[in-house]
């Protein structure tokens, strides 16, 4: 038979899956670094580049370390400004008025996480491009200098 005295409230069971959640992520956060040194630091490499497969396993590495520290900071940090905005802001509790009469209908707030609605502005479909241009670009040399650049490049390549 369970006694009620061993059960938890669900703060304490949120705060002990957030607790193991955070060790376990650190602790595969500290295996991949730990691998990634090895990696490097032990295993021989070519003189003046990494070879190939290290590359791409130190890429995938940094990855999922970057993936695994952004998850960390989000999990720790939403935490840390829940707990930072309740010590600033006690909620205090809502005291009745006798004055304040019983609202007749409930009023319907849009959601607190909804995304404005989007209307794609009117298109000018009268546009129409201009002519294309009748002088030529000004980023071409006079013919002589072009052809200074061209005996120029016919000696180095001889």
């Amino acid at each position: 038979m369970l006694s009620n005295q061993n059960k938890y409230s669900p703060e304490e069971i949120e705060v002990r899956i957030w607790g193991f959640v955070v060790v376990m992520i650190t602790i595969i956060l500290f295996g991949i670094v730990i691998a990634l040194l090895y990696s490097v630091t032990f295993v021989t490499q070519p003189i003046k580049s990494m070879a190939p497969i290290d590359a791409a396993y130190t890429k995938m590495l940094n990855d999922i370390v970057l993936l695994i520290v952004g998850g960390i900071g989000g999990i720790v940090g939403k935490r840390a400004v829940g707990a930072v905005t309740a010590a600033i802001n006690p909620t205090p509790a809502p005291t009745p008025s006798p004055a304040a009469p019983a609202p007749s209908s409930p009023v319907s707030a849009p959601p607190s996480g909804a995304l404005p609605v989007w209307i794609n502005p009117p298109l000018d479909e009268t546009w129409t491009p201009p002519p294309p241009p009748t002088t030529p670009p000004e980023h071409l040399e006079p013919d002589h200098v072009r052809e200074e650049i061209a005996a120029a490049r016919r000696e180095a390549g001889q």
